[in-house]
């Protein structure tokens, strides 16, 4: 027997390395003898990183650069995938909230300048082409503070450059390109479609759970309006109906106009560079999960993409998650023979979160178990 782990991170409780080396104990364990393959996978949010650090090899290099907020510097990095000179960025590790007190989150301040830092040292390092993961932020700046790191500036009707955060966009009204030009392809790993503004943009949809407030929407949104119109005005680029252009806070649309980035799949980069589509070709089955398992799942997550990739090859696929909200009928047409959920019925989410190993590791005894029998 022979199974690919394909993990995603449980956010909050498990990375995704982490959980795969949980299901490959309790599997081997139940079932002795059966082949294990621990392909870590992430979507181009949190724990990008780590995934392709562990699942396709690399090459971690640190850099302290500023925090979330102006005031705050961070232990952050890049991984260097040297065999075709890529870097890839991970937006949380310098601009997420989790460097944030519950108090401290504002996205009228808050600033995607360290990621921008990030991708510069990414390019001074020799990265021909940079990955950029977005997931995580605690910003909405229409990634003006990342593009600021890389050499534009941003002033007001009196040529003084405006302040970090997405409080200061409205007062923006000429947009400076750098003195050289940037060296390096650089690809968003993006898979919502959210445009940039209004009823189902950035600062509405994500805003609040960066910890703005109605007043702080209505702001933000009008900013990042404003930043559209100067960007089609003085660059000639139109970000408004661009899918994607509101991911992280807008930065998914100041890559584009200011990075001349584009916006690719984060699931189906990942897995390629993974090897998962290798990995699967002979296997029997394979294993994926993440903390909650719902509709959202089945379009453009990491299950739904390693489901299809398994699918192709022909391997079984089951799914072990800290909760299952979907009955057979709706995740089986999708390829999907199995899903074991690590909440027991009436258990507290914190109970949960605070045993997510151990309950784990009995969701994949009891799927390596059942296969046995099978």
């Amino acid at each position: 027997m022979r199974i690919v782990i394909a993990m995603d991170s449980f956010k909050g409780s498990l990375t995704a390395v982490r959980a795969c080396e949980i299901v490959a104990d309790a599997v081997q364990a139940t079932a002795p003898g059966t082949e294990v393959v621990l392909k870590p996978m992430a979507d181009g949010g949190e724990g990008t990183t780590a995934a392709l650090m562990t699942a396709a090899g690399g090459q971690w290099v640190e850099q302290e650069v500023m925090g979330p907020l102006p005031q705050m510097s961070v232990h952050a990095g890049f991984v260097w995938l040297a065999r075709d000179r890529t870097a890839v960025v991970e937006m949380a590790t310098a601009s997420g909230m989790q460097f944030l007190r519950r108090e401290q989150l504002n996205p009228l301040k808050t600033t995607t300048y360290g990621t921008g830092q990030l991708i510069r040292a990414a390019m001074e390092f020799g990265a021909e082409r940079v990955l950029l993961a977005v997931g995580g932020s605690a910003t909405v700046d229409g990634g003006v503070g990342a593009a600021a790191a890389l050499g534009w500036r941003f002033s007001d009707d009196a040529g003084v450059e405006v302040g970090p955060g997405g409080g200061e966009l409205f007062r923006i009204d000429r947009i400076i390109p750098p003195v050289q030009e940037l060296h390096a392809a650089v690809e968003v790993l993006c898979d919502v479609d959210n445009p940039l503004c209004g009823e189902h943009g950035a600062a509405a949809v994500y805003g609040p759970q960066k910890g703005a407030t109605p007043e702080m929407v209505e702001t933000l949104d009008a900013g990042l309006e404003h930043l559209a119109d100067l960007v089609h005005a003085q660059l000639g680029r139109d970000l408004r109906d661009l899918p994607g252009a509101g991911a992280a806070g807008g930065l998914a649309a100041g890559a584009v106009a200011f990075m001349n980035a584009r916006l690719v799949s984060g699931i189906d980069e990942i897995m390629s560079r993974s090897g998962l589509r290798d990995a699967v070709a002979d296997a029997d089955w394979g294993i994926t999960g993440e903390g909650r398992f719902d509709a959202q799942s089945l379009r453009g997550k990491v299950v739904s993409g390693v489901t299809r990739i398994a699918r192709q090859a022909g391997a079984r696929t089951a799914v072990l998650a800290g909760q299952v909200l979907l009955p057979p009928d709706a995740y089986q047409p999708a390829g999907i023979e199995t899903a074991l959920s690590c909440m027991t019925d009436g258990m507290d989410l914190e109970v949960a979160l605070a045993n997510s190993e151990p309950l784990l590791a009995q969701a994949a005894r009891e799927f390596a178990s059942q296969i046995m029998v099978s």
